[in-house]
């Protein structure tokens, strides 16, 4: 028995004699010589001779009635009695047996020993009326001591012994159903993940088909027609470009709380994935069912939508095939839709348009054309051209960029403009700007081994390049392969690139700069800069955008813009490459205003390697920019600051 918890045992007895003796047995003394070797003789060990005092709390009531209540307080307290003697006959009251079933009502669990001088009932007749014959016993009067303590002993033991199974399996069974009600949530989870977007939580690919399937059934059965929308957004790769992933995330559930409430009831909204989403317009008639509730759709996005601290306005182009006009499959309504779908982007976007047959040609053409993209790595169709940057001071190549063009088998040469937009739009823009790194550093290589005069060649870098985690792995194996150092190399990244996420770009910007990278922000001022981050990137260039350049001669804004940047940049110590340098009269005003490098067609358009082989032998050497002393000239800006603190803590 335990000695921290003692068992708690009830005594039922209109004779308080009777109580007391209970009493003198169970709490009395120690006990006697006989008594202790009885106890022996039936439990087969030595006892040693013990206080019993701790082993028992006892409680009276002398009418059945008063037993109840003790049992249902106990039980209420959560301390409830293990075993209960209760006498057979007990006047004016309830007799044993009654006083008994009520217990049970109450605490099933007890353990029962009836105490009678009597045989008024048989064993048979207390197990028809009670039905619980192993919590039951009966004790004769009058008793022997030992019986008393025994019966004590082991019903006590044998209750605390079901009550810890009770409790354990009550535990396992709490478990398994805590486990259960996970593996439910789980799975119910599971199942909505199958079936939606993980976004957005409108319905995906695999509930679509299922709903289109469903609508073409109906739409059989009751010879009805319905639409299906394709909504791709406006301008979206700009925002996930310029703002970041996540922001492009918040549009993107912006978009869907709007698509949802936009539609009626018995239409479906769902994401395909990235910016694309789709529509069934059920019970459309006519077309202009179905492009009424399109308009509808559209007004609804160009409401503007809060992104962090900034308002952002969006808009879509839509296109809608009908069944069963446009098609009675599930693949060709979608076909059909998508393809009026790139037809209303291609008129500007934020507009509807309905299919017709023609659109699906140009739909097919630009498929093929992806998939000519494809297979354009493998078959090393892609080739470089080399424009030379010039020193405005020396007149001489300063540096040189590598500019991608694709000689298409049956299209022929076409430049960036004409392929890396779709490129960037299905993710081939990544394997496509790791070939332009790896030739590039492969070409300087070959020249290097030929004795040419050593050069820095650029290399453009998209934003979704940038934003991969391995970028410095990779330019650091492409250096190494190459066998070219890394002050050979600079990389040209976009103003919306190294804007989106600032605090993300400082990192791999401060990562290659240590490396001895040089590192340009192209197209500066066609983005939006912070000053303070433009102050703390470990930047070396800004190239002013060729858009400024055309027009500074005719524009007074476009002039002032140039001004400003060449102004701020020297500001900053950086220097500054005009791009897109094509006469006279804009070298002049460039020159004046102190513009450290050119890049244009007055100089030279993009060539072969071996034609700009030829420059280089004709004496046109390059010549780099002149710096403070000969270790950093070559060096970028964030290597440079490393080596002078270097140098100071040396001298110190």
């Amino acid at each position: 028995m335990s000695a921290v918890e003692p068992a708690r045992i009830l005594i039922v007895d209109d004779n308080r004699a009777i109580h007391e003796d209970f009493r003198k047995i169970l709490l009395g003394g120690k006990r006697d010589e006989t008594l202790q070797n009885l106890e022996a003789s039936v439990f087969g060990n030595p006892v040693v001779a013990r206080e019993t005092a701790s082993e028992f709390r006892l409680d009276s009531a002398y009418q059945g009635a008063e037993a109840l209540s003790l049992v249902q307080i106990a039980h209420d307290d959560r301390k409830p009695y293990s075993v209960a003697f209760v006498d057979m006959r007990m006047p004016p009251g309830w007799d044993g047996l009654e006083t008994i079933e009520h217990l049970w009502d109450v605490d099933p669990e007890i353990q029962i020993v009836i105490c009678s001088a009597y045989s008024d009932y048989d064993w048979q007749n207390l197990i028809t009326r009670l039905g619980h014959s192993d919590k039951l016993l009966v004790l004769k009067k009058p008793f022997e001591m030992i019986e008393v303590l025994q019966c004590t002993h082991a019903l006590s033991s044998k209750w605390r012994i079901e009550r810890a199974l009770r409790e354990h399996v009550d535990s396992l069974e709490k478990d398994v159903s805590d486990r259960t009600l996970g593996l439910e949530a789980a799975n119910k989870q599971l199942r909505h993940l199958v079936t939606h977007d993980s976004l957005t939580s409108l319905p995906n690919r695999v509930l679509l088909d299922d709903r289109m399937g469903q609508a073409i059934a109906h739409a059989e059965r009751a010879g009805e027609g319905f639409a299906v929308c394709v909504l791709d957004l406006d301008r979206f790769k700009l925002i996930n470009d310029s703002l970041g992933h996540h922001a492009g995330d918040e549009l993107l559930k912006h978009v869907a709380r709007r698509l949802t409430s936009a539609v009626r009831s018995v239409d479906t909204a769902a994401r395909l994935g990235g910016d694309e989403f789709v529509l069934i317009i059920n019970q459309a008639r006519v077309p202009a069912d179905a492009e009424q509730v399109a308009h509808k759709v559209l007004e609804a996005l160009q409401v503007s939508m809060q992104i962090g601290d900034l308002e952002v306005h969006t808009s879509a182009s839509i296109g809608i095939a009908f069944y069963p006009g446009d098609g009675t499959t599930i693949d060709a309504l979608y076909a059909h839709a998508d393809a009026a779908m790139y037809c209303a982007k291609q008129r500007g976007g934020s507009g509807v348009e309905c299919f017709a047959s023609t659109m699906s040609l140009a739909t097919e053409e630009r498929v093929r054309f992806e998939g000519d993209l494809h297979r354009a790595l493998k078959l090393q169709q892609f080739e470089l051209r080399y424009q030379p940057k010039y020193n405005a001071a020396t007149k001489k190549i300063h540096s040189v960029e590598a500019l991608i063009r694709w000689q298409h088998p049956e299209r022929g040469l076409l430049l960036p403009d004409q392929f890396i937009p779709l490129a960037e739009e299905s993710g081939l823009i990544v394997p496509i700007g790791e070939w332009v790194l790896r030739e590039a550093c492969r070409q300087v290589g070959a020249w290097q081994d030929q004795g040419l005069p050593t050069l820095r060649i650029a290399v453009n870098i998209s934003a979704l390049q940038f934003r991969r985690l391995d970028l410095v792995d990779t330019v650091r194996r492409a250096l190494a392969d190459a066998g070219v150092d890394a002050k050979y190399l600079e990389i040209e990244l976009t103003e919306t690139a190294v804007m989106s996420d600032p605090a993300e770009s400082l990192d791999i910007l401060e990562r290659l700069s240590r490396m001895g990278v040089i590192v340009s922000v192209d197209d500066f001022g066609t983005g939006y800069s912070s000053m303070s981050y433009l102050r703390r990137f470990p930047i070396d260039k800004l190239k002013i955008d060729r858009s400024f350049i055309a027009n500074a001669m005719t524009s007074a804004d476009d002039a002032s813009i140039v001004r400003a940047i060449i102004s701020l940049a020297h500001g900053l110590r950086l220097k500054v490459v005009a791009e897109g340098v094509e006469n006279a009269e804009q070298v002049a005003f460039l020159q004046d205003l102190g513009c450290d490098q050119y890049q244009g067609f007055y100089f030279s358009q993009p060539v072969e390697s071996a034609v700009f082989e030829e420059m280089l032998r004709s004496g046109n050497a390059p010549e780099f920019e002149r710096a403070e002393d000969e270790a950093e000239r070559t060096h970028s800006r964030l290597a440079v600051s490393t080596n002078r603190q270097r140098r100071v803590s040396t001298r110190l």
